[in-house]
């Protein structure tokens, strides 16, 4: 059985994630402005590189020299991490399972992440797109 979720969590979880959104919509607007002419979302690749370089960072680290408590995990990793991209906790989950040889599951993670995500976006946005007048 799982602990119950208090409060607590909940507004470590808030503060991390305002931060972590906060600094995804600055990111992106720089990025946005520097490259006005790019057909390439560099904003969202920059986050999401760079959210996977703070998580990886951040894993490595409290593996090597464990110093990260439950409330500053949840503000790290769910907090500010999830608020600034959730692909770094779709890349840690990925490394973590090939990590322990579940090679398999990985490839069944990354592939069914990618199809069912983009195809569910796909249908909603085909099922509410404007009826023609």
């Amino acid at each position: 059985m799982t602990n119950p979720i208090s409060w607590q969590q909940i507004a470590v979880v808030a503060l991390g994630g305002g931060f972590g959104s906060a600094a995804r919509f600055w990111i992106s607007t720089a990025a946005a402005n520097y490259a006005q002419e790019s057909r390439f979302p560099l904003g969202t690749f920059m986050v999401n590189i760079a959210g996977c370089l703070f998580v990886g960072v951040l894993w490595a680290a409290n593996e090597h020299w464990p110093f990260l408590t439950t409330y500053s995990r949840l503000l790290l990793f769910t907090g500010v991490a999830g608020g600034f991209t959730t692909f770094s906790a779709f890349g840690l989950e990925t490394i973590l399972l090939l990590r322990r040889g579940d090679v398999a599951m990985a490839s069944l993670y990354v592939s069914l992440s990618l199809i069912c995500g983009l195809s569910i976006m796909a249908l909603s946005i085909w099922l509410l797109r404007p009826s023609p007048q």
